[in-house]
């Protein structure tokens, strides 16, 4: 028999069945997973920028982060929402395989979670999610990234690992059992991109300086190790560099964050995060993943610009224009304007045979910003040329490149 109450309990269902329905059309996010990231209006000072060259495009990638699902602390739809704020065109999230310290809270048997998360949330965006991990060793090997894979589950073989979830140690050591050399052979039978981190991190070189060991050299020779971190965090390595180019290895940079981009680098403060420019076709993970692979790349790192000269003058010139030349009026004093296009404040050392008027030897040109320059060249000349040491870009350890601004008339 049905009673009023019953009848009145069928109603508050409903109603409450009702209220659930409109607010799934309302917020579709709330009900379908985390929801996507939240693209910025304006991404104001905060985003980074530098120009394409006259060949490629310069796409800003970060191949180093972490979230929930290894030892970071955030969600990777966090991670996503950085990227977008911060301008980047590219995002790898790479998880340790071997290292779980959330997994009695937050179980993940899953190694490609994170990438399909955040996958998830940059949605509807342009921002190219790469799928990686990390793979986590002691010293010789260390810590090597792995990106563009197939399928982070296989490059993991934890024989007889604890069943007591809250033992960290006891899943790392029996995850450590299967050699490393087996893990980036796994990694490179997927075609991935491959790359050494932190070669100079303290936890595993006391002393802060990177050298090169027989494994890693001996990946490096067989084509199984592609690139090197110079750039981590706050820290650089003027050691990685030089091994970089004794080895051919691309040049990376990296934020490695594992708390909050706002909190580790500052950007509301003018900071950045390291990262690594790559010179492109075009923007896809085809083109990004090739360019890789050719070691198109230039570190940005604490408003320092590092890269092999090939790579790093033509950002260089892209991100440098110099205005038409003028004379102040009844003089020979020349007037041009120097023009930066890119987010590295310039720091430039003149070397020309003229001596400037407004500053001795040393002319600042702001991040996307202008000066202006006055030259005495001794007489009304049709063309002027500027040589020019940046000295906040590096070419090779302890080496500045050279670059020549040429104004006519």
């Amino acid at each position: 028999m049905i009673n009023a109450a019953t009848i009145h309990v069928r109603n508050l269902a409903i109603r409450y069945s009702l209220l659930l329905i409109c607010a799934a059309v309302a917020a579709p996010n709330i009900v379908h997973a985390h929801g996507t990231a939240q693209t910025p209006n304006q991404l104001g000072n905060r985003a980074i920028t530098f120009p394409d060259t006259e060949t490629y495009q310069t796409l800003v990638v970060d191949l180093h982060t972490h979230s929930v699902f290894s030892d970071g602390h955030v969600w990777p739809k966090i991670r996503v929402d950085e990227a977008l704020k911060d301008g980047l065109d590219g995002l790898a999230i790479t998880e340790h395989l071997e290292y779980q310290p959330h997994r009695a809270d937050l179980l993940n048997p899953d190694r490609n979670k994170a990438y399909t998360e955040a996958a998830s949330a940059a949605e509807g965006s342009d921002l190219l999610v790469i799928r990686g991990s990390e793979i986590t060793r002691e010293a010789p090997a260390g810590h090597i990234n792995a990106i563009f894979i197939e399928d982070a589950n296989k490059l993991i073989n934890a024989e007889n690992p604890p069943e007591d979830l809250t033992d960290v140690l006891g899943f790392y050591t029996a995850a450590n059992q299967w050699p490393a050399q087996k893990a980036v052979e796994a990694a490179h039978s997927q075609g991935a991109f491959i790359f050494w981190n932190h070669p100079y991190w303290t936890r595993q070189s006391p002393d802060g300086i990177a050298r090169i060991t027989d494994f890693h050299a001996d990946n490096a020779k067989n084509g199984i190790l592609h690139g090197i971190e110079i750039a981590n965090g706050n820290t650089y390595s003027e050691e990685a560099f030089a091994i970089a180019l004794a080895h051919d290895l691309a040049l990376i940079g990296v934020s490695d964050v594992h708390d909050l981009i706002d909190w580790d680098y500052k950007p509301h403060e003018g900071g950045h995060r390291p990262v690594t420019l790559v010179l492109a076709e075009d923007k896809s993970l085809a083109a990004l993943k090739e360019a890789l692979f050719a070691k198109r790349t230039v570190v940005w790192f604490r408003n320092t610009l590092i890269g092999r000269a090939p790579e790093l003058i033509p950002v260089l010139q892209a991100s440098l224009e110099i205005s038409a030349l003028s004379y102040r009026k009844d003089t020979s004093v020349a007037q041009v304007t120097l023009t930066n296009k890119s987010d590295m404040t310039m720091q430039l050392r003149y070397t020309g045979e003229h001596s400037l008027m407004l500053s001795a030897d040393r002319i600042t040109v702001p991040a996307h910003g202008e000066v202006e320059v006055q030259v005495k060249p001794g007489a009304v000349v049709p063309t002027l040329e500027l040589p020019f040491v940046v000295e906040n870009a590096l070419t090779a350890p302890k080496q500045n490149p050279t670059l020549t601004l040429v104004s006519k008339r």
